[in-house]
């Protein structure tokens, strides 16, 4: 299956766009202690840097979503290519001193806004730019190069940082003006729905996933038991039940819930949220496993993701072609087995440490690439099944769903793994330290300073001989191991919930209509996508 020439053009501008928005999904947090120390932050500064990004999308995308389908797919991609790249100017741009939380945070918010924008805006233009017989095939090339550049963020974070941190924004710029320019001019035009966009609609589900994603980001630092956390949830919650039921009262609303009615689509939906659970929380923990147990540097930690990348490659190929032949439920299924066994492994191997680090093929390598590739074999082809099944012309829509669950999944997987690993590094490293003449406090200390959240040098810890000190820092990285093992347990049992999830998924192949015109409609009446068994 080939791709029309003159469409060609459009894709590659259309996936270095969105590469954008997955590459800084990651790449800050890997670059984060250096941010901090140039601009004076604080901690709390530093984590609303990295989170509201996160927060912004979630809020954003199904508002995004619709914009992109009623004022035109084309005209929003543009628009969103432009405010990203703007918004990477001003993240670059963030002075020291007084103004820096305020300004980077904002433009993070700003960045992440954008991206919502963007990214339903993207899914919208390969669906219209492509015939039938080349669809597919465009969109899994789509998925799998713009799902593969999150592992990227974090191996160019390495680079880049080593330079300067502010080029992990600036190497954005040049990226949207080339971007820009291919899709103004290779793109096809899009047509102009005259709809109405559900604005209270919009400002309930903006308020509500913002509520549920800051309460998951601050259950680890408040604790699950604090009042404010409780509140946040709670309020996030009550407020996507009311969304559902303005949803469900609309005549045209923000997004059509028949779609749920198709088993296929709710279940490709539920397998991009406990994938996202394991593949966004990956880049965190194996970075603070890379850079504290195995005492790499961030440049030499990247090549961690780049073998989870060489993984998820390789296998995004296979999950397409059996995707293309076979339909989704076999790739879901084998790419839960293939991810639970790659971070069961990972898991077990990960206290490992008497091997040569720094050498690429250590006793982690082949793990991580095993774990890179389960994620790799399902997750384009369960995304492109999501928009082959929806309805209307709602494929901005659609797709914003399918980026809201991966972006939920994502903070769900980091707030409960975060919890999980600091309660078992600090009761490890309580045990160990007082071997050493330490402290509960000074235990407590060493978790601040591997989470990122102190510069403290240790306390008394400082007092103790040189030897001491050794043995004490050979307990932290064991440690550090130990507790990092429970995260990548947690992943497996994620891809765990993938398998079954394959298990329950409809055979048969899904393919999109010949033309938008043959499932759109203002009706809001849900269309069954064309199946092929």
């Amino acid at each position: 299956m080939n791709i029309a020439a003159s469409s060609k053009p459009a894709l590659a501008g259309l996936i270095l766009a969105v590469s954008m928005t997955t590459i800084d999904s990651t790449i800050v947090a890997l670059s984060s202690p250096s941010i901090q120390q140039n601009l004076g932050l604080s901690h709390d500064g530093m984590q609303w840097a990295v989170n509201v990004y996160l927060l912004a999308t979630a809020a954003f995308f199904l508002l995004g979503g619709r914009i992109a389908d009623v004022v035109g797919h084309k005209r929003m991609a543009l628009v969103g290519i432009a405010g990203f790249g703007l918004t990477s100017l001003l993240c670059g741009l963030a002075p020291a001193g007084d103004l820096a939380e305020a300004w980077l945070v904002g433009a993070r918010a700003l960045q992440g806004v954008s991206g919502a924008i963007m990214f339903p805006a993207a899914i919208g233009l390969v669906v219209e730019g492509f015939p039938r017989e080349s669809r597919g095939r465009a969109m899994a090339i789509f998925f799998a190069i713009t799902g593969a550049m999150t592992a990227i963020g974090p191996i160019a974070g390495g680079w880049l940082t080593q330079w300067t941190w502010r080029a992990i924004f600036w190497v954005n710029i040049p990226i949207a003006v080339v971007a820009f320019l291919i899709v103004a001019l290779a793109a096809k035009p899009s047509v102009r729905r005259h709809e109405r966009i559900d604005w209270l609609g919009a400002l309930v589900v903006a308020c509500g996933m913002g509520l549920v994603v800051f309460g998951l980001q601050q259950a680890s630092p408040w604790g699950w038991d604090s009042p404010a956390v409780l509140a946040s949830l709670a309020a996030g919650l009550l407020l996507l039940v009311a969304f559902v039921l303005l949803q469900r009262r609309s005549a045209q609303p923000l997004v059509r819930l028949a779609a749920f009615r198709d088993r296929g689509f709710t279940l490709s939906t539920l397998a991009t949220l406990f994938a996202s659970v394991a593949f966004i929380s990956t880049f965190f923990f194996l970075s603070v496993y890379g850079q504290v147990s195995l005492q790499l540097s961030a440049a030499e930690t990247g090549l961690l993701f780049l073998k989870f990348f060489l993984g998820f490659v390789v296998a995004s190929r296979i999950g397409s072609v059996r995707f293309d032949r076979h339909g989704a439920k076999y790739v879901v299924l084998a790419g839960g087995i293939v991810g639970a066994i790659g971070f069961g492994w990972l898991a077990l191997r990960v206290t490992d440490l008497t091997g040569d680090a720094h050498a690429f093929l250590n006793a982690q390598a082949w793990p991580i690439i095993v774990a890179g590739a389960g994620i790799g074999l399902m997750f384009s082809a369960v995304t492109t099944d999501a928009v082959n099944r929806s309805i209307g012309a709602s494929y901005g829509e659609v797709s914003a769903v399918s980026q809201t669950m991966k972006n939920f999944g994502g903070a769900l997987g980091m707030a409960v793994f975060t919890t999980v690993v600091t309660s078992r590094l600090t009761d490890l490293l309580t045990t160990s330290f007082a071997r050493f003449g330490g402290t509960a406090a000074d235990a407590r200390s060493a978790v601040a300073q591997i989470s990122g959240a102190s510069g403290d040098s240790g306390g008394s810890l400082a007092q103790l001989p040189q030897a001491v000190r050794d043995q004490i820092l050979q307990a932290v990285q064991t440690d550090c191991a130990g507790a990092v093992q429970w995260a990548f347990w947690g992943m497996a049992a994620a891809m765990a919930v993938v398998a079954v999830i394959g298990v329950l998924y409809p055979a048969g192949r899904t393919s999109l209509p010949e033309t938008v015109s043959d499932v759109a409609g203002t009706s809001g009446t849900a269309v069954a996508p064309t199946a092929t068994v």
